[in-house]
Order: C-alpha cells, then structure tokens, then sequence
C-alpha cells in the first residue's frame, strides 16, 4: 500500500493510514493498494474515507473493486465516484487466466498472449483519491515515483505538472494506462506484419490456422475491452457536466482543465480503439488475400494442364489411328511413314502450343 498527500507543489509519502493526519483546505490524499491489501485492511480504509471524504464505500462498490473480472465501468453516488478502468498493458509475470486475452497456451503473435486486461478500480471523492491495482501494476509504482521526482528536483515547474484534484489524478493514471498501449503498438504491428507475409507468400506453406485463429478471437476480445473502456470514460465526462457550477473562477478554470484532460483521454481511447480495428481489418484482409491467391494459383495451374492436355489430344488421336489393327492403313508400310506421322504431330503440338502462347494460357505468371 502506497499513501500520498499532495499539496499544490509538494507530495509527501506516508507510511500508513494512521499518519495521514486531517484533511486541510487546498490538499489532497492519494491511497493506493491491491485488491488483497483492500481486503485485508478495509476497516482502516473505510474510516479513512469516512475521515477524509465523509463517505464510505457501498457494499456493492467493494465487490466491484475486489471482482478481477468486472468490465470497464462507471458509477457513482452523492458522496463519490466510482471508475473500473481495465488496463492494457504487456504483462512480464504470470497473470491470472481471467485477466490475460489468452485464456489458456495458445499460438499467435507473443504480444497478444502477454496483454494483460486487469481491472483498475478508482472511488474519487471530493479531497481523496483511492486506487486498487492488481499485484503486478507498475503503472502506479512509475507514476507515483515521477511524482515524487519532479517535486523533489524543481518544485516550481512540478506545480504545472501536478494533479491538482483527485479526479485530475485519475485521468492521469489513466491517461498512462492507455499510452502504455499505445507503446506496443510497433511490436504489435511487427509480430503481425510476419503473419501477413508468411499468408501472401506463395513459396510458403502456410499451415498454422490455429494459431491464426486464436490471434483473430483475441484481437477480438482486445475490441471489446477498449469499446468499455471507452463507455466508462463517456459516462464519466457526461457525469461531470452534470457537477454543480463552480463557485469561484479559479474552480472553474480547473474544472473547464478537468474536462478537457477527460476528453483528450477519450481521443486516447478512441486511437487504441482504431488502432485494434485495424490490426482486425488488416487480419481479415490478408486471409482473404491469401484464399484470392491461392485460387488465383489453382486458376493457373488448371488453366496450364488444361493446355497442355489441348496439345496432346490430336496427338493422341494420330496415334490411336495408327495403332488400329487394319493393314491397309496409309502410310503404315511405307518406310518414311514414321516420320511424317512423327513429323504432323510436332507440327500439331508446336502450332497449338504457339496459340496458347499468344493467348497467354500457358504463360508465365509474376507473383
């Protein structure tokens, strides 16, 4: 569990709960821990809530924070709210099978069975911000770290650069979140591209269709995850609209702030969201194109024998006629009659394969 209490410029890291202290106009409290930790200490965290915030948790809204399989989404009470975020980041552990794409060992591009899909739950109240991470998020641990970094080294540069509100925060951690995806888009793009060319190369025996189709259901469920994603953020941008009007300037200042970082998180959301599309419509389109090629090739190499069978036909035919059990057939005791049988069937075969030649059935074909 990692505790923060941020003032303006400074942040200050506390060991527990217990030496949070009050709340003070113009600060705010960050507490940050996993779903165990939520479990284990949930009555400290309640009454911090209640002392910071003057709320607590719903029994529902618990279950939702400690539930590893909860979609992205946002709700809300008078007191506070509530954002389930799922995350989209490159797992380098052993995740749970309910919280990876790949549910079992499957093939496909490594990528797609390292995504990790864990929800991050989020309650905003109106001085405190309270996170659940799953145990192997580096996202708070990075943030949290570049925080305490740049109020230690220019305090006044860090003041632009910190969250001024809890609901700031959130969309920061957010907003990180999804860049992280966004950053695993060129090995994405590289592990795939091999798949496209392994499916358009006509030297290749492509035969991994198994793989190709657990790649495709993953990318698929990557789709679903970033469409809820994507609700949760529209829902949350819709509540704060509903916010009653701010009572100074500055308030207003910062809240015209917060909903322009909302949205520039959903343009985020919404660019991971083209981005899995298009990766599924590239996809799509190179196994269409390699079944146009290969039929494309069937095509020609029945275009080829069906030529080739043309020309020996009449061949065939004058060597049927000759081989015909009458003796007075033309030509058939003559001793140059070898030849100009011989001689007719080179000349059939050489004229028909010169038509079919010029009529390119025979022709070479570039790929």
């Amino acid at each position: 569990m990692r505790i923060f209490r941020l003032s303006g410029s400074d942040i200050l890291a506390v060991e527990s709960l217990a030496s949070l202290g009050d709340p003070a106009p113009g600060s705010f409290a960050w507490v940050s821990c996993t779903r165990e930790e939520l479990q284990v200490h949930l009555g400290a965290l309640q009454a911090t809530l209640q002392h910071w915030g003057g709320a607590q948790l719903v029994d529902l809204h618990v279950s939702d924070l400690l539930n590893r399989q909860l979609p992205s989404h946002y709700d809300y009470t008078a007191q506070y709210d509530v954002l389930v975020f799922r995350r989209l980041a490159a797992s380098h552990g052993s995740p749970s099978a309910s919280a990876t794409l790949a549910r079992a060992p499957r093939g496909g591009p490594p990528i797609l069975r390292r995504i990790d899909t864990s929800p991050v739950g989020f309650v905003v109240l109106e001085n405190m911000l309270l996170s659940v991470h799953p145990d192997d998020c580096t996202v708070r641990d990075i943030y949290a770290d570049k925080l305490l970094q740049n109020s230690a080294t220019d305090p006044r540069a860090a003041g632009a650069r910190m969250p001024t509100s809890p609901p700031d925060l959130m969309l920061r951690i957010v907003n990180t979140m999804v860049d992280g995806f966004l950053e695993l888009r060129r090995e994405l793009n590289h592990q795939l591209d091999h798949w496209q060319v392994e499916l358009l190369n006509p030297r290749t025996r492509f035969n991994n269709w198994g793989a190709l189709l657990d790649a495709r259901l993953s990318l698929h469920q990557l789709d679903e995850v970033c469409e809820d994603q994507r609700a949760a953020i529209q829902d949350w941008i819709e509540a704060v609209k509903t916010w009653p009007d701010a009572a100074t300037p500055a308030l207003s200042r910062e809240r015209d702030l917060l909903q322009v970082r909302s949205r520039d998180v959903l343009e985020h959301i919404e660019r991971v969201v083209h981005h899995v599309r298009r990766l599924e419509q590239s996809m799509e389109t190179a196994v269409q194109m390699h079944f146009s090629a290969q039929g494309n090739r069937t095509n020609d190499i029945m275009r080829t024998l069906t030529a080739l069978t043309a020309v020996f036909l009449p061949l065939n035919l004058i060597a049927g006629i000759f081989g015909m059990n009458f003796d007075a057939i033309p030509l058939l005791h003559s001793a140059s009659g070898f030849w100009w049988a011989m001689g007719a069937m080179g000349l059939i075969a050489a004229v028909l394969i010169g038509l079919f030649w010029r009529k390119r059935y025979i022709a070479r074909t570039d790929r």
